[in-house]
């Protein structure tokens, strides 16, 4: 019943389009850095969220100041590929507004934080010059769909990351609404070209988020998607896609209600035609069944689990038509990235670039900055928070080379720092219960000198952290796992494998950081002189201690 919908599902309903005062809120609250409550919410369909920075928070609210506000924009890069052009746009608007740093998020794109209200239509228009938006980069919708990252994984990798495209395209919303309120200022759409049969309006239950996975790669974690797209392919010949349903990490610290779930594979299609129709009826699906009332039970994975995955195959079959073929066979043996450079079958180079937990350093944005008034390359956001410097000709990698070494972009990164994983939690993040991007490097710096004790330097350990249960760093299936409960303290989650098909588990809850520090020691120590020959550490923990 309509009396039992949560707060969210009536603003929406009542958003003309998600507009609601997002003019006004702007325009004319001059007395505050924040939008009205409901366009709080509401402005998150349109590429944005609210944040203050909570390490001023005592010392504003002592001197009876509002909360210091801004903004993050995150853009909607289907793939995570744009060109030079864009990138020194993205660049120029982060020197003028905001805070100046670049973050890559693990969905393939990038965010910029703390832009100020009156920064935000400025800032959106000339992303809109350079063909970027933030169109349904957050909110209850389908989200950036991102795919297999590292071009020379296959000849077709062209022909696969177009699905990005035509996912996103396909499922964007039809309200006009940000180009209204962003861009064209006082223009009015005709409510009836906004008519949409996927959203209506009320939108999803939360949000959606789609990944196509190329194997051997699984750097897109496709099993913690909503739908997870598994690329077959047969002599470089695609066949078609495994379709995955129901993954998602979030849960919420005491709530046994909630959990983390990997994606089920429910069937597989052979054509382009067939996998679109089978991704869109999956939303609808997830439209008409989820859950409206409780946002911490509204995700997909549940309403899955409430249909029974074969309820809800069923379901899906009925809605498009045809019945899914069973599973085709593929492999999963990489997740990481491919450092340094490398070469497809074209004979184009790649450079790929580490980034720690997406944040671009000043160092490297200059150096980013420098190439792209080259023209020489374009630029892609890997899964793993990560840049890929792409399509490069061999005649144009000196160039790149002089600026890597101008600019001491080379450095000898261990193996777990490679692997490492974080979200922005504090000081932006109104959930984060502890720190994590600007934790976690300080804490691997001091798993380091244990990792040379064991001489394990160079195990591609997978380590991950995030200030909440939430899950935007994808914690829940790395080897090393840590969410934070309060400050400094984390839940230590173990026994993830490698390759993200496995779950782990909480080992021990609560932990500081010498608790952490001395867990790890004990647990290393353990695996040099128990593991079976070619057995990673998650498998090791799974098996022996879990």
């Amino acid at each position: 019943m309509s009396e039992k919908l949560s707060a969210v599902e009536h603003i929406k309903t009542k958003s003309d389009g998600l507009r609601g005062t997002l003019k006004e809120s702007i325009d004319l609250d001059n007395h505050t850095g924040n939008v009205r409550p409901d366009d709080e919410i509401l402005v998150k369909f349109h590429g944005m969220y609210v944040q203050d920075d909570r390490d001023r928070r005592a010392e504003r609210a002592a001197k009876k100041l509002d909360k210091l506000y801004s903004f993050m924009i995150r853009l909607r890069i289907p793939g995570g590929v744009i060109n030079a052009n864009q990138w020194i746009a993205i660049h120029e608007t982060s020197e003028q507004f905001g805070t100046g740093t670049l973050k890559i998020t693990t969905r393939q794109t990038v965010q910029l934080h703390g832009l100020l209200k009156h920064q935000l239509r400025p800032t959106i228009q000339v992303f809109n010059t350079a063909k970027l938006d933030s169109i349904a980069a957050c909110g209850d919708v389908n989200r950036n769909v991102i795919v297999s990252s590292h071009p020379q994984l296959s000849p077709i990798h062209q022909h696969i990351y177009d699905y990005a495209d035509k996912i996103s395209t396909l499922l964007l919303p039809k309200t006009q609404s940000y180009y209204e309120v962003f861009i064209d200022g006082e223009k009015i759409y005709e409510r009836s070209s906004e008519a949409d049969p996927l959203y209506e309006d009320r939108y999803l239950p939360r949000k959606f988020k789609i990944a196509i996975a190329i194997p051997p790669s699984n750097d897109v974690d496709v099993f913690t998607n909503d739908i997870g797209l598994i690329a077959i392919i047969e002599n470089d010949v695609l066949k078609g896609f495994n379709i995955a349903i129901g993954g998602g990490l979030a849960t919420t610290h005491g709530n046994p209600n909630t959990y983390s779930r990997l994606g089920s594979i429910i069937g597989f299609t052979d054509t382009e035609e067939k996998t679109l129709k089978a991704v869109y009826e999956i939303l609808t699906i997830q439209r008409d069944f989820g859950n409206r009332v409780d946002r911490k039970l509204s995700r997909l994975k549940y309403t899955v689990d409430k249909l029974t995955v074969e309820g809800f195959k069923k379901e899906l079959e009925n809605r498009i038509g045809f019945e899914l073929e069973p599973e085709r066979e593929y492999t999963f043996t990489e997740r990481g990235d491919r450092f340094g450079w490398e070469q497809n079958h074209q004979g184009k180079w790649f450079y790929t670039l580490f980034v720690e937990h997406g944040v671009v350093k000043p160092y490297q944005k200059q150096f980013l900055f420098e190439l792209a008034q080259l023209g020489i390359n374009n630029f892609i956001f890997s899964g793993n928070q990560n840049l890929i410097l792409g399509e490069i000709e061999e005649a144009d990698k000196p160039k790149v080379e002089a600026l890597l070494l101008q600019h001491d972009i080379e450095k000898q990164i261990s193996a777990l720092r490679k692997n490492s994983m974080a979200c922005v939690a504090l000081p932006t993040c109104p959930l984060a219960l502890a720190e994590a991007q600007r934790y976690l490097p300080e804490l691997v710096t001091k798993i380091e000198p244990i990792l040379a004790k064991y001489n394990l330097t160079n195990d591609e350990i997978t380590i991950r952290m995030t200030g909440c249960p939430n899950g935007c760093g994808r914690p829940y299936v790395a080897e090393l796992g840590f969410v934070g409960t309060g400050p400094e303290q984390y839940n230590f989650m173990l026994g993830g494998d490698r390759l993200g098909t496995r779950l782990n588990k909480i080992y021990k809850e609560k932990q500081t950081e010498a608790q952490i520090l001395e867990e790890v020691d004990v647990l290393l120590g353990r695996y040099v002189t128990e593991k079976q020959d070619n057995e990673t550490f998650g498998d090791f923990a799974f098996r022996t201690i879990l």
